[in-house]
């Protein structure tokens, strides 16, 4: 396996759902590049960078392709997105 680095890019929001909803919306935007792994996003307290707080469900599907939805979501994985997959 060759060696990954991972790029730790600090966004500021006021709470814990305003910085998932947020980096979900970066995490997206940043699929169209061939060398993010937008599933792997997770969320972490300023001064608790330890504790992350996975943003997506990120679990393999049929065909390896990973679930789009939010963590600890109710219900089967899916690739839509779309506003009533996850309420």
């Amino acid at each position: 396996m060759r060696e990954r680095f991972v790029i730790h890019l600090p966004v500021v929001a006021g709470d814990l759902a305003g910085a998932v909803r947020l980096a979900r919306v970066i995490a997206r935007w940043s699929g169209v590049l061939a060398s993010a792994d937008p599933g792997e996003t997770t969320v972490s307290a300023e001064d608790e960078q330890g504790v992350r707080h996975r943003v997506f469900c990120d679990l393999r599907m049929a065909g390896g392709r990973r679930c789009l939805l939010r963590a600890d979501h109710d219900g089967a994985c899916s690739r839509v997105t779309g506003r009533y997959a996850h309420p």
